[in-house]
């Protein structure tokens, strides 16, 4: 599938090294307990107030697959259910954060801002619910082999959880190299249940840009970042695995730690705004369908200003719940899935996913049109790509991980034996990106150039 990919990586203050994963380091941001809501420019582009008072995502319940989520932060509180733990070799249960990443997803999806007397740090959907699964920490694999075996095991067992459980919504802020048959069963299990899954595109936007899985998985959305100025960040990553962007850039959340709050970048984040922007739709439209939420949001989405219907940084564009909200147009069929990949892989083979798709984003008053025609190319799944932000607390110094997914096409055949992205810094050198990965011929790794998006909420010019 495709969409738009900016990447909401969290940094954080330096943790360890992971197998698989990728360490940022970046100094903690001082804020005053007060302005925390001031800081938030994610909800103020996306006049969350102003949807607010049409829906706060009542109703509906998102699942964060990630390190789990501490029911304890105040600005969390009676928004987190109880859910299932995977990990067994680390302490506690889902309420157990054992990096601080989970508890960051949930507070930008469901924060409710009810802490420091009502200026606290909000989540795009403070009515929805939190369902945390807590999956196994890559700090604790022996090598490479066991943390792909663990990823594959615990992502596909905690996607059938989740929908079995009442999740609509399935958030996965995280990414791993390699697709499977187990997780696309898995994610097709989640289609026919009903559910969507969001999943981070990655953040080697600007390096290796290797596709990671599940958000290359045909039926999830992968979800890339954009800035504030509503271009790319350079970490997004960029291909056919993007469907959809949202803000990733020097966002404002509540998290796990003494202060509660962080400072973060990175697709995770990205992810998590594309989740809550979905509980917002449906929980306005409880009716509709995962495929009529989806199709709408494609078409509702700020797309390129270059007027085509999809690029490979962006996909069909930045998400505007808004927009969705106000003038949603015709959700369309309620049984056919609107991005091309699944029909693709499905007429192709289970892993396979597709190269190009038309889509269409429609501006600020017009309801929405059709939904993408289905695509007849397909890519494959490859490489390994757990990444780690490093996530700067507000106010205090916490570790904390922020793992990171990423997607991107490949020519349809069976998935090559490329080697694995080593862990940093163990071993020092990397395998390069088949040519089948190489960037657009239109700009190179990281270039903002062709990604110049509307206004949230305004009419793309």
């Amino acid at each position: 599938m495709r969409t738009s990919s900016r990447g909401f990586t969290r940094q954080r203050t330096t943790v360890s090294t992971v197998l698989g994963l990728l360490l940022v380091a970046v100094a903690a941001t001082p804020a005053h307990a007060d302005s925390v809501r001031s800081m938030q420019w994610h909800l103020d582009a996306m006049k969350a107030e102003k949807m607010w008072e049409t829906s706060t995502g009542d109703g509906v319940t998102v699942a964060v697959i990630d390190s789990g989520v501490d029911a304890t932060n105040p600005d969390l509180a009676g928004q987190v259910l109880k859910g299932l733990n995977l990990e067994h070799n680390v302490s506690g249960d889902e309420f157990k954060d054992y990096n601080g990443h989970g508890t960051g997803m949930a507070g930008i999806i469901a924060g409710t801002g009810k802490s420091r007397g009502g200026n606290g740090a909000f989540g795009l959907a403070p009515g929805a619910k939190i369902l945390p699964i807590r999956i196994f920490d890559p700090t604790k694999a022996a090598n490479q082999a066991s943390a792909d075996q663990a990823f594959d095991r615990d992502a596909s067992t905690a996607i059938r959880y989740a929908v079995d459980h009442g999740a609509k919504i399935v958030n996965i802020s995280l990414g791993h190299a390699t697709g499977s048959q187990q997780l696309t069963a898995a994610v097709k299990y989640a289609l026919d249940k009903g559910s969507l899954i969001f999943a981070a595109v990655g953040n080697s936007g600007d390096k290796a840009n290797m596709v990671e899985y599940p958000a290359g998985t045909p039926g999830v959305v992968g979800v890339g970042a954009i800035g504030e100025d509503l271009r790319k960040t350079d970490e997004s990553q960029y291909g056919g695995q993007v469907d959809l962007s949202a803000p990733g850039e020097d966002v404002v959340y509540a998290c796990a730690g003494e202060t509660g709050v962080c400072r973060g970048h990175g697709t995770s984040d990205a992810t998590a705004i594309a989740s809550a922007s979905a509980a917002l739709i449906w929980s306005k439209h409880p009716d509709w369908t995962n495929n009529q939420v989806l199709r709408v949001m494609l078409n509702t989405a700020g797309g390129p200003t270059s007027g085509a219907e999809r690029t490979d940084y962006i996909g069909y564009g930045v998400v505007r719940p808004r927009i969705a909200l106000k003038t949603p147009g015709d959700p369309g069929p309620a049984d056919e899935y609107p991005l091309p990949d699944l029909a693709a892989a499905e007429s192709a083979q289970p892993s396979a996913k597709p190269s190009q798709a038309t889509g269409s984003s429609e501006g600020d008053d017009k309801p929405a049109t059709a939904a993408p025609a289905a695509g007849t190319d397909s890519n494959t799944g490859l490489w390994i790509g757990l990444g780690i932000g490093a996530a700067a607390l507000i106010g205090a110094a916490v570790t904390t991980l922020a793992i990171r997914s990423r997607r991107r096409k490949a020519a349809a055949a069976a998935p090559p034996t490329y080697t694995h992205q080593p862990p940093y810094p163990y071993p020092s050198q990397h395998q390069a990106a088949p040519s089948a990965f190489g960037p657009p011929p239109t700009a190179p790794p990281g270039s903002n150039s062709p990604l110049e998006g509307p206004s949230y909420g305004e009419r793309p010019s």
